[in-house]
């Protein structure tokens, strides 16, 4: 199993301004990874992804780091002033920003739920054909450029592993699978261990995360905690301190024969190189195991 690490595990570290986003490249190789994933890149003054990308793959290039999938906001309820196929135009230019960066993939999300005001029902069942229609058109562009598509467990509307795979079989495209997030299943109270189980025959991409969990009868935690969508806490951890059952989620992928790249996403309090750096050394050892 191939391990990476997504650039949004740097982000602190980016935004702080102690680390540009070109910066984060070199720093992942001298850590020990030879795959990176990009998520949504936090440009420089005047740059835009598309005027961006070729520096990012330029100095992938230079430091010897593959990228191994690109990672976008999308919504096709909201994005676009509501509108899903001018959403799916926007995201056609980010599919040409991952054929730009050479990434065989490109997660986009689905929807973070229908709008404040919205009169009609809200289910999610309610807003599945319009995000299969915006997934196809998109995976179907994509496949013209030679890059899967996927979304991923993440935005609370569409996080349990029923609904991503409603939607995921709902598309029902070849070129279209989910990124599984070990940890983010945590934000709607799900078994990560079950819900891996139930998407992994559809995963294309998978991000090993941690979290830290509080029940919801507690006083709040305060600095650094966010509650799921059941009103518990959760505060993101190294890979191997918080509750996620990391090594029985890498049983269930050995299982399945994954063999993609499984890419580090830190979000914790911690110093994000000493965080990153200790969940690889984590990691590797269960993969090990």
């Amino acid at each position: 199993m191939k391990i990476g690490v997504s650039s949004y595990s740097f982000s602190k570290l980016v935004q702080s301004g102690k680390m540009s986003q070109l910066d984060v490249i070199s720093k992942a190789k001298e850590l020990g990874f030879d795959y990176i994933e990009f998520s949504t890149f936090i440009l420089p003054e005047g740059e835009t992804p598309l005027t961006f990308a070729p520096k990012v793959k330029e100095e992938c290039d230079r430091v010897g780091t593959k990228i191994v999938n690109y990672t976008i906001y999308a919504d096709f309820l909201n994005g676009s002033g509501g509108d899903w196929k001018a959403e799916v135009e926007r995201l056609k230019d980010e599919v040409r920003v991952a054929s730009i960066l050479g990434a065989p993939g490109m997660r986009h999300d689905s929807s973070w739920g229908f709008p404040a005001g919205y009169q009609g029902a809200k289910g999610f069942d309610d807003a599945l054909p319009i995000l299969i229609k915006g997934c196809r058109a998109v995976t179907e562009f994509a496949e013209s450029m030679g890059i899967k598509t996927m979304v991923e467990n993440h935005g609370f509307f569409c996080q349990d592993s029923e609904r991503i795979e409603k939607l995921v079989n709902g598309v029902n495209h070849p070129n279209f699978g989910v990124l599984i997030d070990m940890g983010n299943f945590l934000c709607v109270d799900e078994d990560p261990a079950k819900a891996v189980g139930r998407l992994i025959p559809y995963a294309f991409h998978v991000h090993a995360k941690d979290f830290h969990v509080k029940s919801g009868m507690m006083p709040n935690p305060g600095k650094g905690w966010f509650t799921s969508r059941g009103g518990n806490y959760l505060r993101g951890a190294i890979i191997g301190h918080g509750e996620v059952p990391i090594l029985q989620c890498l049983n269930i992928m050995k299982k399945a024969k994954y063999d993609g790249v499984l890419s580090i996403e830190f979000e914790g309090m911690e110093d994000p190189i000493l965080g990153i750096s200790t969940g690889l050394e984590n990691l590797k050892r269960y993969i090990g195991e």
